[in-house]
């Protein structure tokens, strides 16, 4: 398996898995929205063979009162159900996060399984004084320091891109 950033012919299949991951198209759609609208994304496919299995997106979001706090937000990761639970989306997510790592950013959020995302250093966000914009549990709106120390005194609410709002729970 190969892990690598998408490329303009991978559209389609990233389109694809997102579907047949998530059983609906929102997820697609928003991906498609966020590749036109937000500069600044991380994209990335992991391949198998000639194929496209798993799909994670990384975007920056804004934390309210720190305009110099470079955060990225997770979202949508998806993987092909016939390659769930075989280390693709654990792949994708490291890559991911180094990605994240090599750009600057200090932290990166994910509103995600709380019992998925702890292996990768994730802790819900409120630890840090940090809220979701969206009314979630505290155990699913979780964030990762990439630099230790950069949340230190950060707190308020994380903001995302106007895009996710057309996406239903």
């Amino acid at each position: 398996m190969l892990i690598r950033p998408e490329e303009e012919r991978d559209r389609a299949a990233v389109h694809a898995v997102n579907v047949v991951a998530f059983g609906r198209s929102d997820e697609a759609e928003l991906v498609a929205a966020l590749r036109a609208q937000v500069p600044g994304a991380i994209s990335l496919v992991a391949e198998e063979g000639e194929a496209v299995v798993g799909h994670i997106l990384f975007t920056p979001v804004t934390l309210g009162g720190h305009p110099g706090l470079s955060i990225m937000g997770l979202a949508p990761m998806a993987v092909a159900p016939d390659h769930q639970r075989s280390g693709v989306g654990s792949a994708l997510v490291r890559a991911g996060l180094e990605r994240c790592r090599e750009r600057g950013a200090g932290a990166v959020v994910v509103l995600g399984h709380g019992e998925y995302y702890p292996r990768f250093g994730f802790a819900p966000a409120s630890r840090f004084g940090i809220a979701s914009e969206y009314d979630v549990p505290d155990d699913v709106f979780l964030i990762v320091e990439l630099q230790p120390g950069c949340l230190a005194s950060a707190s308020g609410t994380i903001r995302y891109h106007a895009a996710f709002g057309s996406v239903s729970a």
